[in-house]
């Protein structure tokens, strides 16, 4: 089977239309169903039927998938090893980060990357983590972040490598009558309003997970991604607001844990499978554990 035909096929199954497959691999959305015909004529096996007005994948077809990753992988391999016998650099690592999370850890990894001959392209993406196979078209490692309580999304498509537990707290405005208290019962925060994030993000599925468990429902007010302007909001007392532990930094709100509730976002680093035999991604994943607190 033709490599760059597994290529078009994995475009086609990442991207989920022809047209946008098309476009991720800079051809004509009629180039890319010739191709996908000439290797469903090569497997012997018809790799595609109707869906509506679009396509998917047969059987069959999700069957040669792994395959097609598995390939293409150890061409990555290969390029990279043949690329430090010529003294070149062993590669560029396209990574994206949730903006907290590189807050936290992207200047130490660039750091440990700086002599290893590895470049990084890094890009910010806040997505939900269900949301995270899908940028695995566009990138090698995708650090990621969930609710403790939530599933990992590893598959036989994603590999995830836990990285790090970050509790989540209470943060205060200054003057708080909590604020004195070293951990507060969230059934005393029942008459409080809420800052909190857009749904699918680990804070504000903590903050569910609070209210199923205590049957307290939190009065949302605003939901904000940005947790600068959260925490901005909570020091001039517009609210009060759950922030996971290391990103909080402003000065002037009061940091306290939550009483008999276990709140934590959890850090993976997604790739696609056998990703991590590339010396460039490996390099990568190792500077992640390095410097994670």
């Amino acid at each position: 089977m033709n490599v760059d035909r597994l290529r078009v096929l994995r475009a086609l199954a990442d991207r989920g239309t022809v047209a946008a497959a098309a476009d991720a691999l800079s051809m004509t959305p009629s180039a890319v169903s010739q191709q996908l015909k000439v290797l469903a004529g090569e497997a012997g096996v018809a790799l595609l039927e109707p869906d509506g007005r679009r396509v998917r994948l047969t059987a069959a077809g999700r069957a040669l998938l792994p395959h097609a990753d598995d390939v293409l992988a150890a061409l990555d391999r290969a390029s990279e090893e043949m690329a430090s016998y010529r003294g070149s650099a062993r590669g560029t690592v396209r990574l994206a980060l949730f903006p907290s999370g590189a807050a936290l850890l992207l200047p130490g990894v660039l750091h440990r990357l700086a002599e290893a001959g590895v470049d990084v392209d890094a890009r910010d993406e806040d997505v939900p983590a269900s949301a995270v196979p899908a940028l695995l078209a566009d990138y090698d490692v995708v650090l990621t972040h969930r609710d403790e309580r939530a599933p990992s999304i590893a598959s036989e498509r994603v590999e995830v490598r836990s990285l790090m537990r970050e509790p989540i707290d209470l943060v205060l405005p200054p003057g708080h009558p909590l604020a004195d208290r070293d951990a507060v019962d969230i059934e005393d925060l029942a008459d409080e309003r809420w800052i909190s994030v857009r749904g699918g993000f680990p804070v504000d599925d903590v903050l569910l997970s609070i209210a199923t468990v205590t049957g307290v429902t939190p009065r949302v007010n605003m939901r904000i991604n940005d947790f600068r302007l959260i925490e901005e909001l909570v020091a001039h007392g517009h609210g009060i607001a759950l922030m996971p532990r290391y990103a909080s930094t402003h000065p002037g709100v009061t940091q306290r844990r939550l009483a008999g509730v276990r709140a934590a976002r959890l850090y993976d680093l997604a790739t696609r499978p056998r990703a991590a035999e590339r010396p460039a991604v490996r390099a990568v994943l190792d500077a992640f554990t390095d410097v994670t607190p």
